[in-house]
């Protein structure tokens, strides 16, 4: 006992003169069979995977996040967590960690994925995501993390493509989440259609919080800040400043927050431990 008590303390100094450390994941590849099959003359089962990050000391939280465009994450394995994790979320994973929230990063299920060089979604559109059925896939990851990890309290958050599944998923999941966070929110079709379903979607059928975070000088055709800021009220989070280089759609930008990463998850992480909605950042 004595020898156990030394190790938990020698532990416990680690971590306190290293909070890298103490802000450590533990990554785990989590698989749902949908139930589904795909293929004509071969049938093959469909999964849904997502990356469990789990810090050292974690909470019943999680973040489900959905990535921006292809929108599709393609996970195999682990080693697919910082390609899909987002410009935003990817350099504060320990923001996350020093509140005990589990990141988790989501993908659309195996038969809704198209090649892994597309620039813009062509394939897991809006008939699946939103449809019931991908309610249903997301239950069964979170029932997975209910029974195997004992997190309970559930989090949703998509950026720029990712928001088509988040506004639908927060109508179709309810009560079942504890909240839904909108990131450079998808208001506008892409050429392809990508988005026509949001076409009059109401907040007002979402039941559980909503958090929307929008960059006032975000250039990219299909997420103009006006539009939320039209419907969003006092829910809306704006970004001010940082830097407004490369794609206006894509990873960089005032899109993506360019600069301004940092504040921007520090305001996310505030909001999901207390429910305040800090009304500007970048300032």
């Amino acid at each position: 006992m004595k020898n156990a008590a030394t190790l938990a303390a020698l532990v416990m100094v680690s971590a306190l003169s290293n909070p890298a450390a103490a802000q450590a994941t533990t990554d785990s590849l989590v698989e749902v069979d949908t139930g589904r099959t795909q293929g004509v003359f071969t049938k093959t089962p469909v999964f849904i995977r997502a990356i469990l990050a789990r810090p050292a000391h974690p909470t019943d939280t999680a973040l489900l996040y959905f990535r921006g465009a292809p929108g599709y994450a393609r996970i195999t394995s682990t080693d697919d967590k910082m390609r899909n994790a987002g410009s935003i979320l990817r350099p504060n994973l320990q923001l996350l960690a020093r509140e005990g929230i589990t990141l988790v990063v989501m993908d659309c299920p195996t038969d809704q994925w198209g090649g892994p060089a597309d620039a813009i979604p062509a394939n897991c559109l809006d008939d699946y995501r939103s449809s019931q059925a991908h309610a249903d896939d997301v239950r069964g990851i979170m029932a997975r993390l209910r029974g195997e990890y004992g997190l309970t309290r559930f989090y949703i958050m998509g950026h720029s493509a990712g928001t088509l599944s988040t506004r639908w998923l927060a109508k179709n999941l309810g009560n079942e989440i504890a909240g839904s966070i909108h990131s450079a929110t998808l208001t506008l079709p892409n050429s392809r259609g990508f988005g026509a379903s949001l076409a009059g979607f109401r907040f007002d059928t979402i039941a559980a919080p909503v958090l929307q975070v929008h960059h006032e000088n975000d250039a990219c055709s299909y997420s103009p800040y006006a539009a939320v800021q039209a419907y969003a009220g006092g829910s809306l989070i704006t970004v001010r400043g940082g830097s407004g280089a490369g794609d206006p759609c894509g990873a960089g930008h005032y899109h993506s927050y360019q600069g301004r990463e940092a504040a921007v998850v520090k305001a996310i992480v505030d909001w999901i431990r207390t429910g305040r909605v800090e009304r500007t950042v970048g300032e």
